[in-house]
């Protein structure tokens, strides 16, 4: 155990240099570039120094509710190597599975003869659509059935956002995104397997799906940010910019189970969840006029689990906090 832990803490810095996590330096960067032109657009006055200030605002980043990011990105991970990880759904059986029913059902199949590069890029645009829409599909069920809201409610009771309030979830729902994962990409890998055979391969960048190191790189860090960056309305349509997903933080409850999707916007069109940053003016964040309750890294972990089991018998709210921060266009 104490090995897992060390091994575990080490590990932590691995998230900048690796392009699958959304902190990666890369990332960073690009997501500074983007701010710097928000700045450019919105002061009248402009300086470097000026622009620090307004990126790494002290009254965010060092707020109490950055703070518990902070923590629970280290904690979670502790929790994950100790608890999760030997439960956590893994990908490799469920390709198998799959690939197994299809035989059952449709017969054995010779693999198509296409391009390598067909292949390929089927390979890799469906594995980023499947990615994409179980994201969604999980979100939605996270803020409509209420049992799952209480774990997912610690996300949304943020009082600031930074880049770090992306590791701010409760393990329970960390454990649902890593089974959701193992299953959409067992199920693609299994269909393809039955399709083209062994030859699989991912177009990537330094290790992730181009897909996402795309969107990723198109300022993803400024979705947890006081930085407005919208798309404008046509390409909004299509995918969910910073701006989009800072509304869905909004504690407007006009705002509430909006923008749900992570990077196509096409999903949130469909089940009429999506609302486009030039249909909102200045928003607060945070999810209500509740208390959340987690006032403490202890509440953070204990009153989702108790609020879960209540809201089962109707014996308490599904509301949450409001803050102060300001967003506008």
């Amino acid at each position: 155990m104490i090995e897992t832990i060390w091994q575990s803490i080490l590990q932590t810095p691995d998230y900048l240099v690796d392009a699958n996590k959304r902190i990666f330096v890369g990332y960073i960067v690009t997501a500074l570039v983007l701010a710097l032109v928000v700045y450019a657009k919105r002061k009248s006055k402009r300086s470097m120094r000026g622009f620090f200030r307004y990126v790494f605002a002290k009254k965010i980043w060092w707020a109490p509710s950055a703070r518990q990011d902070y923590q629970l990105w280290i904690y979670n991970r502790l929790l994950k190597a100790l608890l999760f990880a030997p439960i956590v759904v893994t990908m490799v059986p469920i390709a198998l599975g799959t690939t197994e029913a299809l035989e059952t059902i449709f017969g054995p199949h010779s693999p198509y003869v296409l391009s390598e590069f067909s292949v390929v890029a089927i390979f890799t645009i469906l594995l980023f659509i499947a990615d994409d829409f179980t994201r969604f599909i999980l979100h939605y069920a996270l803020h409509k059935i209420p049992f799952l809201w209480h774990y997912h409610k610690v996300h949304h009771s943020a009082k600031v956002l930074t880049p770090f309030t992306i590791y701010r979830s409760h393990p329970v729902e960390s454990y649902f995104y890593a089974c959701r994962m193992a299953l959409s990409q067992g199920f693609v890998v299994g269909i393809c397997f039955y399709w083209f055979g062994t030859q699989l391969s991912m177009y990537d960048i330094l290790g992730a799906n181009v897909f996402v190191f795309m969107f990723n790189a198109m300022g993803s860090n400024l979705r947890h940010s006081h930085v407005w960056l919208s798309w404008g309305k046509h390409v909004e349509k299509w995918f969910i910019s910073p701006a989009q997903h800072q509304i869905h933080h909004s504690d407007n409850p006009r705002h509430f189970d909006t923008n749900l999707g992570s990077a196509l916007a096409v999903w949130d069109r469909m089940f009429g969840t999506l609302i486009r940053a030039d249909e909102v003016g200045k928003i607060s964040i945070g999810v209500g006029q509740y208390d959340a309750g987690h006032n403490s890294i202890r509440d953070i972990y204990t009153k989702p689990v108790v609020d879960s089991f209540k809201s089962l018998f109707g014996k308490v709210d599904v509301g949450s906090t409001s803050v102060q921060i300001k967003k506008g266009k």
